[in-house]
């Protein structure tokens, strides 16, 4: 008998059409479907996936039960809880499909599981979904990258060990928690602020500019930085983006 895979399986951001063919046809061919949360109809990769799959209705939903929580010892424990949760279907010989928002391989809740299932010798795949930057990117109609432009994608949390004096775009994953500190640095770095909240969803909220984004702006909103060009598109001398060659980065905000 084959071994049973578990499959973590990108949704996208939002927009059930922005689901892939292959992961509607893997949500429809197997019948246990993990689900983040302790309610699996009320997570929203859940919310979304049904819109293209309305069979999964009638499948069994397994909750993962997964905290938001910093505590990493609390985290480890919920961590090892789902996995084996999962590893008991498999055992059964039971393909498992562990519904994610966005992508599998950012930033994902479910590369936790894969580490610890892995380790204990299940096969797992991946499935690729939209990015949510992606999906926001082009909501708003703004190339992310461009010619030689790097694309750095920072978890909003963590912005503010990452100064913005690195060339390129700059995309703030889940600003809320940190919308205030973020629009102040981004204000002072002289860019071109853009914002979706709720991508691809009923009450999706586009903005194009940083004094646009209120600071209450809700938990799934992403924030685009880019750097501003003259009308011949060149890069404006106004960023920081030089150094002094000491490892020190100088230039005007």
């Amino acid at each position: 008998m084959n071994q049973a895979i578990v499959y973590g399986v990108g949704v996208g951001p939002g927009d059930p059409e922005l689901m892939t063919l292959k992961a509607v046809r893997l949500i429809r061919d197997n019948d246990v479907i993990a689900v983040p949360g302790k309610e699996p109809r009320q997570s929203v990769a859940y919310q979304i996936a049904v819109q293209s799959v309305p069979e999964l209705a009638q499948k069994e939903l397994v909750p993962l039960p997964l905290p938001m929580v910093k505590d990493r010892e609390w985290l480890q424990q919920a961590h090892r809880q789902c996995a084996d949760i999962v590893a008991s279907y498999l055992d059964q010989g039971r393909n498992v499909i562990c519904l994610t928002l966005g992508d599998p391989v950012i930033y994902s809740t479910f590369s936790y599981l894969q580490h610890l299932l892995e380790a204990d010798g299940y096969p797992v795949e991946l499935v690729s979904g939209v990015p949510s930057f992606c999906a926001a990117a082009a909501r708003l109609r703004v190339p992310l990258a461009e010619w030689d432009e790097p694309l750095h994608i920072i978890p909003a949390v963590h912005a503010a060990e990452r100064p913005l004096y690195d060339g390129g775009t700059h995309v703030f994953m889940k600003s809320a928690g940190q919308m205030q500190k973020v629009k102040a640095e981004l204000k002072e770095s002289g860019r071109r602020v853009y914002a979706a909240e709720n991508c691809g969803m009923a009450n999706e909220r586009l903005y194009h500019c940083v004094d646009e984004i209120p600071d209450d702006a809700g938990y799934f909103t992403l924030m685009i930085a880019k750097e501003r060009v003259n009308s011949c598109g060149e890069k404006s001398e106004s960023l920081p983006i030089t150094s002094d060659g000491q490892g020190n980065r100088t230039g005007n905000p």
